[in-house]
């Protein structure tokens, strides 16, 4: 393993312009070392980061960030980035609580422009910031780096649209990760591109328009003409046309791994003020065999074995959430074959790979496409079948138009399987799913439900594909509980809560994840004196009205919990069942903040946003603490009706002065 004899010299990336094209190789094996360890004890996007090593190197080399702002579509792939703006030092406490996030953050370095954790949206920032630099007067190309997948997306073809309506200064880089190259293939067209940029060419171009057009009466015909013949030729020997119909000058496909080809290639773009497409090919996981072997496993990996790439065997745990879906669905599918599953690129992500490996004519892999794929599925259920769409709750936010126009509105039968609802840990505010209930209570016709346990998502899957109309079932990103799913899953009443136990003092009304804590802070109050009842709200919408008004006319105090934030949350939908009938009850919203929340652990996520069982218990005492020194209602009416006869009998001694000299 190479000491970090370059890297550890490198504090921002003009430290980089010092150094020979050899030594920037040497660089990228330093960084890869590093970034092998240092993933290997936090977990973290290996894969991704491995394969644009030389890619991120080349980029500070030519270019001068943040002068030149870089835009990292996505961001899983910013590793080696990180390392070479300053925060070589703090790696090692990548994705960690308080350490460095694992996706870039504008306010961790000025080289971190924006943050990112979404895909698709890369090429519209540069060319917001190619046009707002250009507007305010200062010097600079605005830099996109893309996946091949993000690139698919159509907000990605939106912005390349108008990058060449406007002809911005933008230049977009094109990481394909999929696509191989012969290396005669690559060597003539990595020539053709660097002639197209060579600005001797431009003027010769330029100067050939202008000379031709000036011919006498054939000048245009013969321009027009040679543009035809231009344009098939180009076609047979030039990948990609379509990023030169949309007006960008496209380069490539060259090495993505040859820092002298990339820094050639990303002068030459330097000098051109229009829009620029480079496309580079890279692997996956350069420079580690296991990750270049396996590279699903490695995109976002936990804690591993360097030696051997094997993960770190944690204690035997229950099966997580999203395998409990993916193998429900799966068995559901064996006795009905018009249940279809649709994914936006995250097949295993979403627990479908096994579907997708069972049922190939009815697994559909839409790409990153989150909008195409619900109204897709509302065609599906339109005709006839009977689809379920795996989404993660924050990928699920970029389809809400097509949730309410397309699925809602027709009233049709798709099950939303939202996965990575509540907190996910590591990956941090881009990726929590804490949105979910309070953009799908609004929408008429969805019914919302979430489990308290595994076995309780199978009942919800099961009764999703028996409703009638949509229906969206939210699951959180963790481990199962370890409750028994060896029985067939049941029909759930839609819009019935159930009692988990019963109390005299306080209801807890809780719903998802919160069940359970809900549950351990019942038997906490108990060492308080305080006497709980807990109840599965089950159904974020329709709520249990019935439930709700009962457990309020029993108990003096309702808590409601939610791994949401409460703005527009379940604890609000309580408060409005509680309006609408008149009642007044001292009522106790617990949930997660207004606000966006830090990357860390989730227990710990959950304990600083009082979420934990201790923190719920210490809220509800508290406020039962303030109840006992507030006046009841009788003191209040008793203090009220002093007031008034103390006002009144003011008023009588000023007046007695005037009565007396009127007599």
């Amino acid at each position: 393993m190479p000491e970090d004899r370059l890297l550890a010299k490198i504090s921002s990336p003009d430290d980089l312009k010092e150094l020979t094209l050899p030594e920037l190789d040497l660089l990228a094996e330093e960084i890869r070392v590093k970034m092998i360890a240092d993933i290997a004890k936090t977990g973290g996007h290996l894969a991704p980061s491995l394969g644009v090593v030389e890619l991120t190197l080349a980029l500070h080399y030519v270019f001068d960030s943040p002068g030149d702002p870089i835009i990292w579509d996505v961001g899983h792939q910013c590793y080696a980035h990180k390392m070479l703006t300053g925060r070589v030092d703090s790696f090692d406490t990548i994705r960690q609580y308080k350490g460095l996030s694992g996706f870039p953050k504008h306010g961790e370095s000025v080289h971190d422009i924006v943050d990112t954790g979404h895909s698709s949206t890369s090429i519209s920032f540069a060319v917001g910031l190619a046009e707002a630099m250009k507007r305010t007067g200062k010097n600079g190309k605005a830099i996109a780096v893309i996946g091949d997948g993000a690139i698919a997306a159509g907000m990605a073809y939106e912005a390349l649209n108008h990058a060449g309506h406007l002809k911005s200064n933008v230049l977009v880089v094109l990481n394909d990760n999929e696509m191989s190259i012969s290396p005669s293939v690559g060597a003539f067209a990595s020539y053709l591109g660097r002639v197209r940029l060579d600005p001797r060419y431009r003027r010769a171009e330029e100067e050939f328009e202008t000379d031709v057009k000036h011919i006498p009466r054939i000048g245009e015909k013969v321009y027009e003409l040679g543009k035809h013949i231009k344009s098939s030729i180009k076609q047979m020997v030039v990948p990609s046309m379509i990023f030169e119909e949309l007006g960008f000058t496209y380069v490539g496909p060259i090495d993505g791994h040859n820092v002298d080809l990339l820094a050639k290639n990303l002068r030459l773009a330097k000098g051109i003020s229009t829009p620029v497409l480079l496309h580079v090919i890279t692997k996956k996981g350069k420079g580690y065999a296991p990750a270049e072997e396996n590279p699903d496993r490695f995109h976002g990996t936990g804690a591993f074995d360097v030696a051997t790439g094997r993960p770190i065997i944690k204690e035997q745990t229950p099966p997580a959430y999203t395998k409990v879906f993916g193998d429900t669905l799966v068995e559901m599918a064996a006795e009905d074959d018009k249940i279809a599953a649709i994914t936006a690129a995250m097949p295993s992500g979403t627990g479908l790979d096994r579907f997708a490996a069972e049922f190939p004519d009815r697994f559909f892999d839409v790409g990153i496409a989150e909008q195409h794929a619900v109204a897709f599925a509302s065609a599906l259920a339109l005709g006839g079948l009977k689809p379920v769409v795996a989404i993660y709750s924050t990928f699920l936010q970029r389809a809400y138009d097509q949730v309410i126009h397309d699925i809602c509105l027709q009233g049709q039968s798709v099950v939303l399987a939202v996965d990575r609802a509540g907190l996910v840990g590591e990956d941090g505010p881009t990726h929590h799913g804490v949105f979910d209930l309070s953009y799908l209570r609004a929408i008429p016709g969805l019914t919302v439900m979430a489990p308290k346990d595994e076995a309780e998502l199978r009942d919800m899957l099961f009764t999703a594909l028996r409703a009638e109309g949509p229906v969206a079932v939210r699951y959180p990103r963790r481990d199962g509980q370890g409750v028994d799913i060896t029985a067939a899953p049941r029909q759930l009443p839609i819009g019935q809560a159930e009692t988990l136990r019963d109390g005299d003092d306080v209801v807890l009304i809780a719903i998802g994840t919160m069940v359970e804590a809900a549950v351990r802070s019942a038997d906490l109050l108990e060492a308080h004196g305080v006497s709980a009842t807990v109840i599965n709200a089950r159904f974020a919408k329709p709520l249990d009205a019935k439930a709700i008004i009962a457990a309020a006319n029993k108990h003096k105090m309702i808590v409601t919990l939610e791994e949401n934030s409460v703005n527009g949350g379940f604890g609000e939908g309580v408060l409005g069942v509680l309006a609408e009938h008149d009642i007044e009850r001292d009522t106790l919203v617990l949930g997660l903040p207004d606000g966006f929340i830090e990357h860390g652990p989730i227990p710990k996520l959950l304990d600083l946003n009082g979420l934990s069982p201790d923190k719920i218990v210490a809220s509800i005492v508290a406020r039962l603490d303030r109840q006992k020194h507030r006046p009841g209602s009788a003191a209040i009416l008793k203090n009220i009706r002093k007031v008034i006869k103390s006002g009144i009998n003011g008023l009588n001694d000023k007046d007695a002065p005037r009565r007396s000299a009127g007599r």
